[in-house]
């Protein structure tokens, strides 16, 4: 086969698949990315970087559309010299979200495209007016509504596509779910897991270890739509009843999602000028490395995942695959994940007293603690493993190529539990 992929920060959700792919010699496979992301074995890059940025004349609305325009023109552009190379791929795998596939069907008609659907934005019942104290206006919804044009012609344009989990499946319109199946990328649950021999030196002497009463949380920033405030309050009433309790947190300063205070300064300086925390049992990291991260999680005996209804981090997943006891938010869809009391615990977004109250319980917790985080590694092995999910996805592309049926819809491969959205 021939697979060429499309994702601007490589390798984003295919850095298991194009690898795998690539390593059989019968194929050949390229990957289009922007510049100075990783290289990958057998894999020829084709860097690209849009010619201009939308114009500020352009109505607010439409400049995200306007950024997928000039994205998918300058794919498009690579692709044709590509094609006068003689390079006709099979399957084009491609992240949709940001308009860098809009018109490689029109350099390569031939070519099936499996387009990777994150996320349908609504105005109301997921992410925007999740905070109660925000109130969503006509702009908002107009904005929203705008915002969908393009992933409407993304989801006519591509031939199938991925989403990672049911409740994200059931944001897209009822037209397209036919087109798309439920596939999460999948989880190293090789590299993932358990280790109580772990240690993890946070500050000059001190070293923690899963004998400790540590308290993890992971964001790829510390903001709002990651729980950050809610997660702070509730670590602030943690330490005060816990003398022995550390808390351990991986993030950045900068905004993933949504926006900025207004004074420009970071939500962690917000937050910690706010609450009163005992700063010597707050343990702060920053971005670390991934061996240090998996650390992090392995001395964790209660790790909090807190999120808006909007999509699953690969943290949660992971921690779960390591062995923690994992304190979630009763949000969509870390409900599709974790069944509370079962594998993990769940507490209200909004309630840093519930938090801390589920992560003392979960300090707690002697008997059965064993059995429920060996369920909540079960539930990634059986349904977000990556020796699940890879194989599937491998045989998707395989299918495409071929002209075979596709599976689709909620019952698609690796579906976790169904959760009902709000």
């Amino acid at each position: 086969m021939r697979i060429a992929f499309v994702h601007n920060n490589c390798p984003g959700q295919y850095k298991h698949l194009a690898p795998r792919l690539a390593a059989d010699p019968d194929n050949q496979v390229v990957f289009f990315s922007k510049p100075k992301r990783p290289e990958l074995p057998r894999v020829r890059k084709i860097e690209w970087v849009p010619r201009r940025a939308p114009s500020p004349s352009t109505h607010r609305y439409l400049r995200n559309f306007e950024e997928g325009v000039l994205n998918g023109q300058e794919v498009a552009r690579a692709a044709q010299a590509l094609k006068k190379e003689g390079f006709q791929p099979d399957v084009v795998c491609a992240h949709m979200g940001w308009g860098e596939a809009l018109y490689l069907k029109d350099v390569w008609p031939r070519a099936a495209l499996l387009g990777y659907f994150e996320y349908f934005y609504h105005a109301f019942g997921t992410d925007v007016d999740f905070d109660p104290g925000r109130e969503v206006g006509l702009d908002d919804v107009c904005r929203i509504r705008t915002k969908n044009a393009l992933h409407l012609l993304n989801l006519s344009i591509a031939d199938h596509g991925v989403t990672p989990t049911h409740w994200q499946w059931t944001l897209h319109p009822p037209e397209y779910r036919d087109k798309l199946t439920v596939l999460h990328e999948g989880i190293d649950t090789t590299t993932v897991g358990p280790d109580p021999s772990a240690r993890l030196e946070v500050d000059s002497g001190l070293t923690l270890s899963a004998q400790d009463e540590v308290v993890t949380y992971v964001a790829r920033n510390l903001e709002p739509y990651r729980g950050f405030p809610s997660f702070m309050r509730a670590l602030a009433i943690l330490l005060k009843r816990r003398p022995r309790c550390h808390a351990v947190i991986v993030g950045g300063d900068g905004v993933s999602y949504g926006s900025r205070p207004v004074d420009g300064r970071s939500w962690r300086e917000h937050l910690l000028e706010e609450v009163d925390l005992d700063r010597s049992r707050a343990h702060f990291l920053g971005l670390v490395p991934y061996e240090r991260y998996l650390k992090v999680l392995q001395v964790s005996r209660a790790h909090v995942y807190l999120t808006y209804p909007f999509v699953l981090s690969w943290s949660m997943l992971e921690a779960m695959a390591a062995g923690c006891l994992v304190v979630g938010s009763r949000t969509a869809p870390v409900e599709e994940v974790i069944e509370d009391g079962r594998n993990g615990f769940l507490a209200d977004f909004f309630s840093p007293e519930e938090i801390a109250g589920r992560v003392a319980e979960a300090l707690d917790l002697r008997d059965g603690r064993d059995a429920l985080c060996e369920r909540a590694r079960q539930t990634v092995e059986e349904n977000y493993s990556l020796a699940r999910c890879l194989p599937r996805h491998v045989d998707l592309v395989r299918a495409l190529a071929s002209g075979a049926p596709t599976p689709a819809g909620a019952l698609g491969p690796a579906a976790g539990r169904k959760a009902t959205p709000r």
